[in-house]
């Protein structure tokens, strides 16, 4: 992982300008109560240009005309700390884990005079003091600000001399490519996800109400060895499966209705995401096979359609088309514009560290992208949803199904909940 890191941050410097400067926050976690934070999730660029996942670092980044130079800033431990809060990551750790050298690192308290070292003609690293800092400028909606803006606004304030600009463009482009790392721990998420879905499946007999069955799957994958959810599993029985970011799971559960869940598991921040519809009564009815088997034939279909050269918009486009032709024939639509009441969403996003990771959407597929196929239909007045989701990689040849090994057959299915 350290090779993939070292090779994260030389793409990252090839990208920016010379004579500039990156500053990343790894954050810290929030207030939820007076005495109580929330966990702790690290701020996903940091973490992928550093591999460190703990609160409180600064990572600075310092490109000049010919050469470059990364530098970590980190807590210092105290007896203190230590005593009540637990050792803070030491330099010699950081170092191991990102492949900053130990020589480059300095604590948080001497950020600031570090810093103005850097701006002084006389004894930047460079010679030259950088025109341009670059920040993680990711805006969360149009009227917040980004966070990087708060935790920098002294250095905006002082050195008015810097041009502000984002690293999001850049990092939204690099982690688009997934390195042979990375796409291992793709797949350990992805494992851990199948073994929880597993687990659901035997203990659908035995459960009443969707929060159980969701609680099984976080039980499941936690003693399988992941990190935990890698967002809010939804589970989603009969109607409910007709909203599509349904997260209540707070429903009794009904033996002739379908569930719908949409979950995945998380290992070294990386983030599986699956959606598989299954029959609370272990065997789908006539119109639930109908239906199920219109779903799965587009996932399939669409899984097979990727490769290199194709766009986000002729995926779309295609899974649409497959969709009405086949809606059409067991006549659930007449016209092409009515397949909008039953399915509303787009087929799939990219995946990463994030669930809808960051990338360009507009440019064509290449090898090392990593994508979610997910067909769905969506009948509030027959009380049925159903949504198939696989993890795709694009390779030179086409499509390579991460999560293939999780069943998804009719077949496969029920055959499995009989055994169970």
């Amino acid at each position: 992982m350290i090779e993939h890191i070292k090779k994260v941050r030389e793409r990252l410097k090839d990208r920016i300008e010379d004579n500039s400067v990156v500053i990343l926050f790894s954050g810290k976690a929030p207030h939820k109560s007076t005495d109580q934070f929330y966990a702790y999730e690290p701020q996903r660029n940091f973490y992928y240009v550093t591999n460190l996942q703990a609160p409180n670092l600064i990572f600075m980044m310092i490109k000049g005309k010919e050469e470059y130079k990364t530098y970590l800033f980190l807590e210092e431990n105290t007896e203190h700390i230590i005593q009540w809060e637990g050792a803070r990551l030491s330099k010699e750790t950081a170092a191991e884990l990102s492949g900053i050298p130990v020589l480059n690192m300095r604590y948080i308290t001497q950020f600031e005079t570090f810093f103005g070292t850097v701006m002084n003609y006389a004894r930047s690293p460079f010679g030259t003091p950088p025109k341009k800092l670059y920040l993680d400028l990711y805006h969360v909606s149009p009227s917040e600000q980004p966070v990087a803006l708060k935790q920098a606004e002294w250095i905006i304030e002082n050195y008015k001399e810097l041009t502000v600009a984002s690293v999001n463009e850049h990092t939204s482009y690099l982690r688009m490519f997934k390195s042979a790392a990375e796409i291992e721990h793709l797949k350990t998420a992805i494992k851990h996800t199948d073994i929880g879905l597993n687990t659901i499946m035997r203990n659908i007999p035995h459960r009443h109400n969707e929060f159980q069955l969701s609680a099984d799957f976080s039980h499941a994958i936690l003693l399988d060895g992941s990190e935990g959810n890698a967002f809010n599993t939804i589970a989603a029985s009969g109607k409910n499966a007709t909203v599509l970011h349904y997260v209540d799971n707070s429903s009794r559960l009904s033996p002739n209705d379908l569930i719908l869940f949409d979950l995945g598991a998380l290992h070294q921040g990386y983030c599986a995401d699956i959606s598989r519809t299954y029959p609370l009564s272990g065997v789908f009815s006539a119109r639930q096979k109908q239906l199920y088997t219109i779903v799965l034939d587009v996932n399939n279909a669409c899984i097979e359609y990727v490769k290199p050269g194709i766009t986000w918009q002729e995926l779309n486009d295609y899974a649409k088309s497959l969709l009405i032709e086949k809606t059409k024939a067991i006549g659930l639509i007449k016209e092409d514009e009515e397949i909008s009441r039953y399915y509303y969403h787009s087929i799939g996003h990219f995946l990463g560290l994030d669930v809808h990771d960051v990338g360009h959407y507009h440019i064509p597929f290449e090898p090392g992208m990593v994508l979610t196929i997910e067909p769905g239909l969506y009948i509030a007045e027959e009380g049925i949803g159903i949504r198939i989701e696989d993890d795709i990689l694009v390779t030179e040849d086409g499509a390579v199904n991460l999560s293939q090994d999780i069943i998804k057959t009719i077949e496969d299915i029920e055959n499995f909940m009989k055994e169970a």
